[in-house]
């Protein structure tokens, strides 16, 4: 169970007891707000949403994600390190994305991780 108010365009979502589900919605439409060429973490997207220990279950809400237009490539970990880089069928693919979106990658890692890093806590204010 977790609390949260979501600020998105001007319209707030406010969620007690919410659901799986629930909190897997809120995960992408906080993950369709992170701008080209930016990333963020797993638990900067928990924490945002008031779960701030759910690091894991943000992970899980966007193994699944990329049929719905969820751009999961800009989450990663909190080193920056591409470690959902498997859920995207081809191994370069997470990679190849970022680089598009001009995010520089070295051995599975974001370089200057926190010149790239979007955090949901100060961007959606």
């Amino acid at each position: 169970m977790y609390f949260s108010t979501l600020t998105i365009s001007h319209a707030i979502i406010h969620n007690s007891d919410m659901d799986k589900t629930s909190f897997f919605n809120d995960v992408f439409e906080v993950v369709k707000l992170i701008p080209s060429g930016r990333a963020t973490s797993y638990g900067a997207i928990a924490e945002y949403l008031g779960a701030k220990r759910s690091a894991r279950m943000v992970g899980w809400a966007l193994n699944g994600s990329g049929s719905h237009g969820i751009p999961a490539h800009r989450v990663v970990n909190r080193s920056g390190l591409l470690t959902g880089k498997t859920h995207f069928g081809e191994p370069n693919k997470m990679e190849k994305l970022l680089l598009d979106e001009g995010i520089a990658v070295l051995e599975n890692q974001i370089q200057d991780f926190d010149q790239v890093f979007w955090d949901p806590a100060t961007e959606l204010l």
